[in-house]
């Protein structure tokens, strides 16, 4: 069995028993996908304990990386090979599908691709070495202005560089651009232009993914990053809070 859901941002309530009973009749060979905002993103005691209570659930883990992770942590996990594709292990069952992957899972062939450019941030990103930061953080957070700080609420990795963009090329020609299932943070430039009225603008990963829907055979496509359970079409499925059955 493949559940997947959207954006969790380090609550992970919904996977409760009581919110996600079907677990009762799942094992490790059986999947939870989490479309980005996994919420990897300290070693706070919190935290911890939230990671160790997954550890404990039935089923596996699957995320793609979006806007709202740790990536200097991230970093620090080593790269495995597992079902084609390289992952991070964060637990046994909780593992990060990285980005331009091709994973061969319950005879499905499923692309993976993080990252989103975030959009909370239009009053800066202060930098926690300058000498004026704490004056600009203490000004910013009175007046309830919309900033993150680098490397503690926000990473320049999460917008792929050119090599994840040539991996994930590299990898879906090695399948003839075809596959069963897309998983992303974010979605293509023309699929996002259906909903968001203009309340996101394009950038180069919404491009390359628009690259990716123009180019490639696939079944359907399931994003998170946009807070809303939505099909979008028949194909291009938005999700939340929402968790769904795939297979």
């Amino acid at each position: 069995m493949i559940y997947i859901t959207g954006d969790c941002h380090g609550d992970y309530r919904r996977f409760n028993t009581e919110n996600f009973p079907e677990q009762l009749n799942m094992s490790r060979t059986d999947y939870v996908v989490i479309c980005g905002d996994f919420g990897y993103w300290d070693r706070s005691a919190e935290q911890k304990w939230w990671r160790k209570w997954l550890s404990q659930k039935p089923f596996t883990i699957l995320w793609v990386d979006g806007n709202h992770e740790n990536y200097d942590m991230l970093s620090e996990l080593p790269i495995e090979e597992w079902h084609g594709g390289n992952v991070q292990y964060v637990a046994p069952n909780i593992i990060h599908l990285m980005r331009g992957q091709v994973y061969d899972l319950e005879g499905l062939r499923i692309f993976s691709f993080g990252g989103a450019r975030s959009h909370d941030i239009q009053d800066g990103i202060l930098d926690p070495d300058a000498p004026d930061y704490r004056h600009k953080y203490k000004a910013l957070s009175k007046s309830g202005a919309m900033f993150r700080v680098r490397h503690l609420s926000w990473w320049d990795q999460e917008m792929p560089d050119d090599a994840e963009f040539e991996e994930g090329r590299k990898n879906l020609a090695a399948v003839d651009w075809n596959v069963d299932f897309i998983i992303t943070h974010c979605t293509a430039s023309s699929t996002q232009a259906l909903f968001c009225a203009g309340l996101f603008q394009p950038d180069n990963l919404t491009a390359y993914l628009e690259e990716i829907r123009q180019t490639c055979t696939y079944k359907k496509w399931f994003f998170g990053h946009y807070h809303d359970n939505r099909n979008v079409t028949d194909k291009d499925l938005m999700l939340y809070e929402q968790i769904i059955r795939i297979h």
